[in-house]
């Protein structure tokens, strides 16, 4: 395993009116079938006369003043329409209930998988409502485990969260990354083990970089200071440093740089045992990678380059002495294993030692002299064992069919662990005997809660040109399908990733009150390979909105809810997949919440990291690209006079990944476009970011108002004692 633990703990930003709610309208949890509309007044969002030309189109941009995030005029259209959205929010009678109810659920302790490093176990843990996780050090697994980290002293307000975290392979020096209000950038500092009191050592503006320990220092990557912008300017020019333990980061020595290539990514990482530096050169948000090595056992030794091309990834697992165990898609869209001789390194010379299988390889670890190979069939794991030259020795046993995360373990480790999840499964640890074969559970979740009353189960259905889309549907056993049941349907489709099986508290109100929760494994993910993740990229973007709206009228026409109970949700990039659906089908959804979504397609790329998106998305820099980005793009496809669902907005005042202007001119233009009684709100939060690292207090809150906004433009009751 490469020398770094990075976390991102999630279970995975004018004058206003509103009306008076109707005097007859409920004010208990048990609420009426007929819900009356709450008026709202929206702001009036000023425009400005400007048109760009892409290729001798003309395009207006009448809202591109929102795009200057710490202008007077963007933070009073901010508070204006957070007036608006919480105006509102605050007239749903069973609001309250459900943030109280929430609260509840959440309120019970959360554990991550311990690991080993430099000689101590480690583990993440969350007494309950904690805003951050807790991490806790120990002796060996049977010992008394003290704090090590606590997130929660931070920041007074629970916005500031642990990132990285890294520990010397001689156990005396630990290295830790922090995040303010969700942002990006991250501030690193060292500690020491023993004593626990951190070091005079701090290192800034870096991001997208782990700590890969050396000896006396460790490796980072980092940007030069934005002079302006700090949250929206675009990154580039990463560099590769080395940071001695005691010295100022001034005095950090530079390893790698490509000013040549200032948009490349690079990444830095060691072996276990600190021989081998590693630099993944990346061009784009791709798993293809290029990737350089260098024996730091030699002194003054140079990189070679194992691979000097970005047509695959190539991902090392560990070495074994000179020998490199990789996972490659070089040749297997489903990936395969090799080793590769790093005094012979030829592409010609490496040995397969796990072939390409009919499932996708997720993740492989070597535990224990073992590879532990994790595998996706139909979007759900299944982990096979195998020696180092290949040979089966069987499959782990797991409790059903969801979803594995881990191994956690080194190479020479007798013990593993790893984490079991699904929809009706709340995440679990077990402790795996390598040399037996054998799993035990080590802590499993006390939640309050009667899972045993819900069911999941996997359909599929055929999308618009006949391709086969599978799709999870979780619900109370013996639910009537009659197509009046509130249901969200969520879905992602892009970058590779994969959206499996996965427990989450913040669902449970939709369950118990009779919804239905789907999710629909998308082309544009990584749960079929490669070919499933390219069917859903560039200009071939539409199979993924596709077969979202046609999982959707699957659900309707399985009497699964209706249009008039159906609700769409998705972040990121599936906040994109949410306006692009709720533009090109309005009349089939009646609750929409894009969250965080890239919604203006032709100037992504303008912004932080979105230049890397290109390879997925396209750029409208390109005349050939242009066409399909503008076919689809959510900001640019909203009609006047239209009716659209009852939408709510959300995003963050510090999100660096996908910048708050996407969701700001989409909810402009959408509140100008709309026609009908159907709100269409935005809510912004303040001092979060994307997503990683957000307080559980805004975690509660958030997901309350989603599902208060969603039961109440769905017309369906919520009831709670």
């Amino acid at each position: 395993m490469l020398k770094y633990h990075s976390i991102l703990l999630a279970a995975l930003l004018l004058l206003v009116g509103c009306g008076d709610q109707d005097a007859n309208s409920p004010q208990t949890n048990n609420s009426p079938v007929n819900m009356p509309p709450i008026e709202v007044t929206y702001p009036v969002t000023a425009t400005v006369d400007h048109v760009d030309d892409y290729h001798g189109t003309e395009v207006a941009d009448p809202y591109r003043w929102l795009e200057e995030e710490d202008s007077e005029e963007t933070k009073a259209w901010v508070k204006s329409q957070n007036e608006a959205t919480f105006g509102y929010l605050e007239q749903i009678p069973f609001r309250e209930s459900i943030r109280a109810r929430l609260e509840e659920l959440w309120n019970y302790p959360k554990y991550g998988a311990p690991f080993k490093a430099g000689g101590k176990y480690y583990y993440y843990k969350n007494d309950g409502l904690q805003n951050q996780y807790v991490l806790y050090k120990m002796d060996a697994l049977d010992a008394e485990a003290s704090v090590f980290l606590d997130p929660n002293t931070f920041s007074e307000d629970g916005t500031a969260s642990l990132t990285t975290f890294s520990v010397s392979e001689d156990g005396k020096y630990a290295v830790y990354g922090i995040s303010q209000g969700g942002s990006d950038w991250n501030e690193f500092y060292v500690r020491d083990v023993e004593t626990g009191q951190d070091l005079d050592d701090h290192l800034k503006w870096i991001k997208f970089s782990g700590a890969a320990w050396s000896g006396n220092g460790f490796y980072y990557g980092r940007f030069a200071e934005p002079e302006d912008g700090v949250l929206s300017s675009q990154n580039e020019n990463k560099q590769i440093f080395f940071h001695t333990i005691g010295t100022d980061q001034s005095e950090d020595k530079l390893v790698y740089e490509e000013p040549e290539n200032p948009l490349r990514g690079i990444y830095a990482g060691t072996t276990d045992d600190e021989r081998f530096l590693l630099l993944y050169l990346s061009e784009g948000a791709t798993n293809n990678n290029a990737l350089k090595i260098k024996d730091l056992s030699q002194a003054n030794s140079d990189f070679i380059s194992l691979v000097d091309h970005f047509d695959h990834s190539y991902n090392l697992v560990d070495n074994i002495d000179d020998q490199l165990l990789m996972v490659t898609n070089d040749g297997a869209p489903r990936k395969r294993v090799v080793l590769v001789d790093f005094n012979n390194p030829d592409p010609a010379n490496w040995k397969e030692i796990i072939p390409q299988k009919e499932e996708v390889l997720n993740g492989v670890s070597y535990i224990g002299g073992k590879i532990f190979a994790t595998y996706l069939k139909d979007a759900s794991s299944k982990v096979y064992i195998y020696d180092i030259d290949g040979n089966s020795l069987g499959e782990v046993a797991l409790p059903g069919i969801g979803t594995v995360g881990g191994f956690n373990g080194k190479k020479d480790d007798e013990t593993a662990f790893y984490v079991f999840t699904s929809f009706t499964y709340p995440s679990s640890t077990f402790k795996y005997d390598v040399q037996n074969n054998t799993s035990e559970l080590f802590r499993k979740s006390e939640i309050d809660f009667d899972i045993e009353n819900y069911e999941t189960k996997q359909v599929f259905y055929k999308s618009k040109d006949g391709t086969q889309v599978p799709m999870f549907i979780t619900h109370k056993k013996g639910l009537e399908l009659d197509g009046n049941n509130p249901c969200l349907l969520y879905g992602y489709g892009g970058f590779n990733i994969n959206i499996l099986p996965n427990f989450s508290i913040t669902n449970l109100p939709l369950l118990e009150n009779g919804g239905i929760y789907a999710v629909a494994n998308l082309r544009g993910g990584g749960e079929y390979g490669e070919a499933w993740h390219e069917a859903g990229m560039l200009d071939r973007k539409q199979n993924v909105f596709d077969d979202f709206i046609t999982a959707a009228e699957y659900l309707i026409d399985n009497k699964y809810t209706s249009s008039e109970k159906l609700g769409i949700y998705g972040r990121s990039n599936g906040g994109l997949l949410v306006g692009a659906a709720m533009t090109q089908r309005p009349d089939l959804f009646q609750v929409a919440i894009p969250a965080v979504g890239v919604m203006d397609m032709l100037r992504y790329h303008k912004f932080t990291i979105g230049h890397a998106w290109a390879v997925e998305y396209g750029s409208s820099d390109s005349p050939d690209a242009f066409p399909n980005l503008m076919s689809y793009s959510p900001l640019h496809n909203l009609k006047d006079g239209t009716a659209y669902p009852a939408t709510m907005v959300t995003t963050a005042d510090h999100d660096d990944r996908v910048v708050p202007a996407h969701s700001f001119k989409f909810a402009s233009r959408l509140q100008s476009a709309h026609e009908g009684e159907n709100p269409v709100l935005i809510r912004i939060e303040t001092m979060a970011g994307h997503g990683a690292g957000k307080p559980t207090g805004k975690i509660i809150e958030e997901y309350a108002d989603m599902w208060a906004f969603l039961f109440y433009n769905t017309n369906s009751p919520v009831s709670y004692e």
